[in-house]
């Protein structure tokens, strides 16, 4: 359906045929790289088989690149048409809005108590869950096997090791020893990783922005003596590199090292490329806390239809389903019961090394409204600190002003 038809459709009060029948709108992220995988296909064999079961609901699934999906919400959202179920990137904003249903009002207790602990906390605001996880994902760092074996490495599990051996790639005419993706794609997330490798991150313990905090300035001066001006981070500025070029020349054979999600393995593989995964070595051993990612789904009370919304996200979130959507696309299951499947399955075992990060990770604070402005400055500025002529502590405190201020306007 075009967008056009979509708002159309959205126009209408949601119910068709008789006093009983009930038409849900989802509208969700495409996790595919092609047609063949499109999400929508996913959505189509699901609901194809809710449908069956539930003669009375009819489920409407569009489904929006990640470029647009958040926006697509947006705009229905902000024209009074929001429909009942979205599966985007971020909840905080509607939830702050109370534009959403609880997890409580919506799911079975068995469903809502299988999801992964810190998924969970991850979708509440002031303790009640409005964000469902619905897939998730942690870190590793990669490094080529081919080139580690050439220059007689192996995998670094401290800073000063993974320094050593950037230099002896560099020896060996590696093109990127340490691919350092802080451009504007997604520097978010290298950030992060690098600040809990560090011992710090973007908040406290008691979830107050800290990024200016001491660790986190050891962090990036680090980075900026040890790594950038040792030319150790690559012929592009970290500031312009993005995560897809990153990727796309690890799996072109020009990088040693760097951080990666699943989805690194299968574009890797396609180029015959042969690499190890361990965990983000930090200052005196491996880091205790990886990175989380999570997406979220998420139930607007626009239109009134909580049991149907609720019986339809208890089988999304049944071990079936779930299990078939994180095996399609290299994610890591939401829920408890899935990812004990999925960590004893041979056809699982790739995914074995980011399932064990998973109970130790880290989300950033998506719970936050300011989170979103946060996350922007720090795609914009973040590559400045490691810059020629930049300062580590001059940007980070910059970031911590705009944290600060988008805070303060919650």
């Amino acid at each position: 359906m075009s967008a056009l038809g979509m708002t159309a459709a959205l126009g209408g009060c949601g119910v068709t045929g008789g006093s009983g029948d009930v038409t849900l709108r989802l509208v969700a992220a495409d996790y595919g790289d092609s047609g063949a995988n499109t999400s929508q296909k996913y959505w189509d064999k699901l609901v194809k088989e809710y449908e069956s079961a539930h003669p009375g609901v009819k489920v409407e699934v569009t489904v929006y690149s990640w470029t647009d999906v958040d926006r697509k919400v947006k705009e229905m959202v902000d024209a009074g048409k929001a429909p009942d179920m979205a599966q985007i990137g971020a909840y905080a904003d509607y939830a702050a809005k109370d534009l959403l249903y609880s997890a409580d009002d919506l799911l079975s207790i068995s469903t809502q108590a299988d999801f992964a602990s810190q998924l969970a906390t991850a979708g509440q605001v002031k303790g009640i869950q409005y964000g469902m996880p619905f897939a998730a994902s942690t870190r590793l760092l990669f490094y080529n096997k081919t080139l580690f074996k050439q220059a007689g490495l192996s995998a670094p599990t401290t800073w000063k090791q993974l320094a050593a051996d950037a230099e002896a790639l560099k020896a060996q005419g590696v093109k990127y020893p340490y691919a350092l993706p802080l451009g504007p794609e997604e520097a978010q997330a290298e950030t992060m990783q690098w600040l809990l490798s560090g011992g710090g991150g973007y908040t406290d313990t008691v979830g107050t922005y800290g990024i200016d905090s001491a660790q986190n300035v050891d962090t990036f001066t680090w980075l900026k003596d040890d790594l950038v001006d040792k030319g150790l981070t690559g012929p592009v500025a970290p500031g312009k590199l993005n995560r897809a070029a990153a990727f796309a020349a690890f799996a072109s054979g020009d990088v040693g090292m760097l951080n990666g999600h699943p989805s690194l393995m299968k574009i890797a593989a396609k180029k015959g490329v042969k690499y190890g995964m361990v965990p983000m070595p930090g200052v005196d051993g491996a880091t205790k806390n990886s990175m989380g990612v999570a997406d979220w789904m998420m139930a607007f009370k626009k239109n009134g239809h909580a049991e149907q919304v609720g019986k339809f996200l208890d089988f999304v979130y049944s071990d079936k389903n779930v299990l078939d959507f994180s095996r399609e696309y290299d994610l890591l299951p939401v829920t408890n019961s899935a990812s004990q499947t999925m960590s004893s399955a041979e056809q699982d075992a790739d995914l074995k090394p980011f399932l064990d990060e998973l109970p130790q990770s880290e989300l950033p604070p998506v719970d936050k409204t300011s989170w979103a402005a946060v996350s922007a400055a720090v795609k914009k500025r973040i590559g400045q600190a490691v810059a020629a002529n930049g300062s580590p502590a001059a940007t980070l405190a910059q970031l911590q002003s705009t944290a600060s201020m988008a805070e303060s306007a919650e």
